[in-house]
């Protein structure tokens, strides 16, 4: 490597780092005040209490799903009632189920009791400031239900702030808005694990 080559890549390396510590606060402030709309939409599905349309689309599509899941969760029991809980919240807020589940393979690998580096938890990875948002502060994020219910909610409404682009919404759903590779990774578990072939 020239000495010219070498300065150029020290620049791009510093310019990287320097773009990294430009979006962070970015990403923190976002964080940092939560949308006054999005804590409504939370609080509603908090409160709410089948999502197939018959037995027999109910059989297929749980057959499908937990043969595909086996290998990430051994328990059959345990498998059934994830997915119908992904089934249920998924199709209450219209999202695709299997977008869910490649959310979850991306977010916590299928670890109900996943903790980021950020503190989020959970299947879907919330932030728990959201209880404190919506004036639930006991609720477990560990909890299936609590925590599918309040994920699949965000999710949808940055689908709805998005108008439709997955990729925009997948990117903000995951605080990384301008990036690709979280959406990338999501993408690929959906083509190569949970969409029907």
């Amino acid at each position: 490597m020239t000495q010219g080559q070498f300065r150029t890549c020290s620049h791009l390396i510093a310019l990287v780092a320097l773009l990294a510590l430009l979006a962070a606060p970015a990403r923190a402030t976002e964080r940092a005040a939560p949308d006054p709309e999005l804590r409504v939409l939370l609080q509603q599905a908090v409160n709410e209490s089948d999502s197939f349309d018959d037995r027999y689309h109910a059989e297929v599509w749980l057959l499908d799903m937990s043969t595909r899941l086996e290998k990430r969760m051994p328990d059959p029991h345990k498998r059934i009632e994830l997915l119908r809980h992904v089934h249920y919240e998924a199709s209450r807020v219209k999202l695709p189920p299997e977008l869910v589940l490649a959310v979850i393979e991306v977010e916590s690998n299928f670890d109900r009791f996943a903790i980021s580096s950020a503190g989020a938890r959970g299947l879907m990875q919330v932030m728990p400031f959201w209880l404190n948002e919506i004036g639930r502060p006991d609720d477990n994020l560990f909890s299936l239900r609590t925590n599918l219910r309040m994920g699949c909610t965000i999710l949808r409404f940055y689908m709805d702030k998005a108008r439709g682009d997955i990729t925009e919404a997948l990117a903000r759903y995951n605080g990384s808005l301008g990036s690709f590779r979280y959406t990338n990774k999501v993408f690929r578990a959906l083509d190569r694990r949970w969409y029907a072939n």
